[in-house]
């Protein structure tokens, strides 16, 4: 039988009292002063909103440890349960968040665990979700014995304090070999003076969808199976198509000119400049405004070694930093990117980049779906172990982890983490 156990069984073997949560707790709503964004002085207090730090302000109006919960905005996540932040020392509160301190007989670490698992979407009201001072403060929470309440926050707190180490351990992990890659990346595009230079123009097509096109022809949608590739559909050398925009309603035919094909580069050259692509479909994308379309003319050339060369620091340093930096235009003209150089080494050695440098970044892209992955399970074994901690029935009875499986569970992730500390050693 684990600790809680026990407590349970001694101190309420026949259930928990429920009280109103502005009677477990100091509702301090009415000391809440809202400032305009032009009206804050800049500085070292924390400025909360209805989902957490806002802004730093010169000035606070609460010292000491409190429970935010969001009253109106952004304050009902994805399971219908408030969004709840722990502050802690000097800080200022808008009338965006309920703020609530503790009291004697309950823990408000206690209830920073609690508020999280109560389901709310019935209780936002208005066109702008709104969880009210009234609704709020008559919130129904199970008081346990505080013996039973300081148990269960050890063991909440102590995977919280685990999940958070991962989080940044795994975050850093990701970090130093996203910088490793590049590295590598930018030392293997480095050439000898003896590799040729070749201007873009000459080895490529590179052009745009003229405006009137765009104007005329294009008719977007949020469904379809034909995506045009925005800017914003550009990121780290990939496609990122979790915004999209379809165009199977447009009169194609007139967009020959903006069709793409598989082995095709697209670059942005607006907003966030620079960003490539390689398109691996046929008859899937065409070319939005303000992205551009490179399309290689010759069998000298991969299109795979074009777009690592141009997300290269070598590339970046000597051309597209360069351009911006002697110009004030946000964007770069067609004819400055047919101008831009590349190096052309030979076929086999451009395979040969190609092929080190795609290990390299499936490596990275293993990490970069691998580690979040991790982390979230992490954050879903916490909300498991929170939610059946906290679940009281009426007669007493509760069904929770031994201390055993606690410890095995922190054990392992304990492991883990050395395990990643040696290979790194």
């Amino acid at each position: 039988m684990s600790r809680l156990e026990e407590l349970i069984k001694e101190l309420c073997p026949n259930g928990v009292e429920y009280r109103k949560l502005e009677d477990c707790c100091t509702v301090l709503d009415k000391k809440r002063k809202p400032v305009t964004k032009a009206a804050r002085e800049a500085g070292e207090y924390p400025y909360y909103g209805a989902n957490g730090i806002q802004d730093y302000v010169s000035d606070y109006i609460f010292d000491g440890k409190f429970v935010l919960v969001g009253e109106d905005g952004s304050v009902i996540t994805k399971a219908g349960t408030p969004v709840v932040t722990w502050a802690e020392g000097k800080i200022w509160v808008n009338n965006h968040a309920h703020i609530i301190e503790g009291i004697d007989d309950v823990l408000l670490r206690y209830l920073f665990h609690y508020i999280q698992t109560i389901g709310v979407t019935h209780l936002i009201h208005g066109n702008i979700p709104k969880l009210t001072g009234r609704d709020f403060r008559a919130l129904q929470i199970p008081v346990p014995p505080l013996e039973v309440q300081r148990e269960i926050v050890r063991i909440l707190d102590n995977f919280t304090e685990l999940t958070a180490e991962l989080t940044a351990e795994l975050t850093a992990e990701l970090t130093a070999r996203k910088k490793q890659y590049e590295f590598y990346r930018n030392d293997l595009l480095k050439f000898h003076h003896s590799i040729p230079m070749v201007t873009l123009g000459d080895i490529a097509t590179v052009t745009k969808l003229a405006g009137f096109e765009f104007t005329n022809y294009v008719n977007y949608s949020d469904e379809g199976k034909i995506i045009a590739l925005r800017g914003l559909n550009v990121k780290n050398g990939k496609l990122d198509l979790t915004d999209v925009k379809y165009i199977d309603n447009s009169d194609l035919s007139k967009l020959s000119r903006s069709k793409l094909h598989i082995g095709d580069m697209i670059f942005t050259y607006v907003g966030t400049i620079g960003q490539v692509a390689l398109i691996d479909k046929e008859d899937k994308y065409y070319l939005a405004p303000n992205v551009a379309l490179i399309r290689s003319t010759t069998d000298k050339l991969i299109p795979e070694y074009m777009r690592y060369y141009f997300q290269s620091g070598q590339f970046w340093n000597t051309q597209i930093n360069r351009l911006l930096q002697s110009s004030s235009m946000k964007n770069i003209p067609m004819e400055k990117i047919r101008k831009f150089k590349l190096p052309l080494p030979p076929i086999e050695t451009q395979k040969r980049l190609v092929k080190v440098l795609d290990n390299f970044d499936a490596i990275c892209s293993d990490l970069n779906i691998g580690l979040p992955a991790e982390i979230d399970a992490r954050q879903k074994q916490y909300e498991f172990y929170r939610n059946l901690l906290l679940t009281f029935a009426e007669t007493g009875n509760i069904i929770v982890q031994t201390d055993r499986q606690t410890d095995r569970q922190t054990d392992r992730q304990t492991d883990r983490q050395t395990d990643r500390q040696t290979d790194r050693a």
